[in-house]
């Protein structure tokens, strides 16, 4: 049995990590995860929603994952590992990451690599390497200097410390908070209605602010006339302007092409 699935419910593809009890990060996990963005590369949804099962996120990494590396055996599986960052962060549509529980090391890692964190009220985070002597290598560290600043992810990773869902909303990492009784719900129907919108303009709006963050305002702008420019082609601009001029605003519907 795999321990991510993806299930489809309309434009909305979900992937859930279930491997009880606290969702640890091993080889299998890294396999079905790979197995789990091929299958969504092939047949692509226009949003993404990450969860999962159980009482935590992820309690975080089995140890014996790093028992026995060496200097270039360690550089290479934060090599392998980056290239599944990359691959989320780079989706093609929009990616919303809830978290209900606690989600320590790489799902907290994932999760900066989504376009959005959702969390509970109960939820916890934190970056937890330095009970190994380690930093966070998925990427952490700089995708929550973007988020919250350098400073404050200096003080996360250095302490080591579980922070509730309340402060990392006050910090800028997580967009919302909901209670823990409707969380589930409030996740997806606040994702479900971002895969009802139009993907094409969401993709630009993901590559005009990636562009921003790795190189300024100025670096965005120039890319913003072509990628924006492109979107008159696309058929929901088109409906969209239609349905605006014969109905008023917010009325049209959006097919995703």
């Amino acid at each position: 049995m795999s321990t991510v699935r993806i299930d489809r419910e309309g434009p909305l593809a979900t992937l859930t990590f279930d491997s009880p009890p606290l969702n640890l990060w091993d080889a299998t996990i890294e396999r079905d995860l790979r197995a789990a963005l091929d299958d969504l590369d092939a047949d692509p949804p226009r949003a993404l929603l990450l969860r999962a099962e159980g009482r935590a996120v992820t309690g975080g990494v089995d140890v014996n994952v790093f028992d026995g590396l060496t200097t270039q055996t360690g550089a290479q599986l934060w090599t392998d590992l980056f290239e599944i960052i990359h691959r989320v962060e780079d989706l093609p549509y929009p990616t919303v990451f809830a978290a209900h529980g606690l989600c320590l090391t790489w799902g907290l890692e994932l999760a900066l690599a989504c376009d959005i964190l959702l969390a509970a009220e109960s939820a916890k985070f934190g970056l937890v390497e330095i009970v190994v002597g380690l930093t966070p290598s998925m990427g952490g560290p700089q995708r929550l200097a973007e988020r919250a600043g350098s400073a404050r992810a200096r003080e996360i990773i250095f302490t080591g410390d579980v922070f509730p869902a309340e402060k990392f909303e006050a910090w800028n990492i997580v967009n919302r908070v909901y209670p823990d009784d409707v969380f589930a719900d409030e996740a997806k129907a606040f994702t479900m209605k971002i895969a009802n919108g139009p993907t094409k303009a969401h993709h630009a709006t993901k590559q005009i602010i990636r562009m921003q963050i790795a190189g300024g305002a100025r670096a965005a702008d120039e890319i913003t006339p072509q990628v924006s420019g492109e979107l008159f082609a696309t058929e929901d601009l088109q409906g969209g302007i239609r349905s605006f001029l014969t109905n008023g605003p917010g009325k049209a519907t959006y097919e995703g092409r």
